[in-house]
């Protein structure tokens, strides 16, 4: 019997955002060979981006020899429904309504592919290429503009009944509290521990503290970076918005602790860059919003994915999962 050769054998891993898609060729390993990137608000029909796409990726697959060494396209794709192969209802995207994703792509690759949304691709990616090697259940936290998650139990993505289980980003962590900017909805994970809420509770916490170095950024450039800025320069708005944030995301984790039992929670996003600043009171809170059978059994873990990677290697990790 041949033996297949698994250095050769490579995944397109593709990663829709609403402005910009990266794409990447993959290995077994994780190693990124190559990759690229095009904006996505640029076409407004879904055919004329995926001509664009596959204009731009068509040079990298004759690099590596043809279609038939590509074991697949992983993409991962907001609202993308792992079963149906179908993107939903996809707010920030500029095509609307139910979109026969997978299908198209195939037909225009002329390859298998795996769709399914951009946390739970980023919790594939950590548990095969990152810090979730070797753990069957875990729960994966994206902190960037907004607030993703995937859930892994027993070796598997949670997708639930109809693709979309997961999105514990807008799970109520303050009833009646902030409305969110887009959904509506009001005390949501999302409105207080995004880069987005950060900014938010920024602005609101300086305005009542005019003493506070947030005060000398304008308006506009008020970010949860310049709040690391004034945070590390030991100015204690900064980091009394961190010690906010991290408390509502750690009562948030003491919830989903509770829900699936899992070893570890991976955070990934531009936010984990506040450091301690954030970590330390959501561990805090976390475990002290835990029954005493959960407690100091459940680690908070940086994600070990290199940042520009990312993306491209979760997306690919949906290949290699199959």
């Amino acid at each position: 019997m041949a033996l297949t050769n698994l250095s050769r054998r490579v995944a397109l891993g593709i990663d829709i955002g609403g402005t910009n898609t990266k794409f990447g060729v993959v290995n077994h390993r994780g190693e990124v060979l190559e990759k690229g990137s095009l904006r996505t608000d640029e076409y407004k029909k879904i055919e004329d981006f995926i001509d664009a796409l596959y204009l731009q990726v068509s040079p990298l697959i004759e690099k590596y020899g043809t279609v038939k060494n590509f074991d697949g396209i992983g993409l991962g794709v907001p609202n993308g429904n792992y079963y149906t192969g179908t993107v939903e209802l996809a707010p920030n995207l500029p095509w609307k309504g139910v979109i026969p994703f997978a299908e198209l792509m195939e037909n225009k690759f002329g390859m298998e592919c795996t769709i399914t949304n951009d946390a739970n691709a980023a919790a594939l990616g950590e548990m095969l290429f990152g810090a979730a090697r070797g753990m069957k259940d875990f729960i994966m936290i994206t902190l960037g503009t907004g607030v993703g998650s995937g859930i892994v139990a027993n070796g598997n993505v949670i997708y639930g009944h109809d693709g979309f289980a997961g999105e514990l980003g807008h799970t109520i962590v303050k009833p009646g509290g902030r409305k969110h900017w887009s959904t509506g909805s009001e005390g949501s994970l999302e409105a207080y521990a995004s880069a987005t809420g950060i900014a938010i509770t920024a602005k609101k916490m300086r305005a009542e503290f005019p003493s506070s170095m947030l005060n000398q950024y304008p308006e506009e450039s008020i970010n949860s970076k310049t709040v690391y800025e004034c945070a590390i320069k030991e100015d204690p708005i900064a980091i009394e918005v961190f010690r906010y944030t991290g408390q509502k995301l750690g009562e948030a984790l003491a919830n989903f602790v509770m829900f699936s039992s899992p070893e570890a929670i991976l955070l990934f996003g531009g936010v984990i860059q506040a450091g301690d600043f954030i970590l330390k009171p959501a561990k805090l809170h976390m475990e002290r919003n835990l029954l005493p059978i959960f407690r100091d059994k459940v680690r908070l873990v940086f994600s070990e994915l290199p940042e520009a990677d990312a993306a491209i290697l979760g997306a690919s990790a949906l290949v290699w999962e199959q």
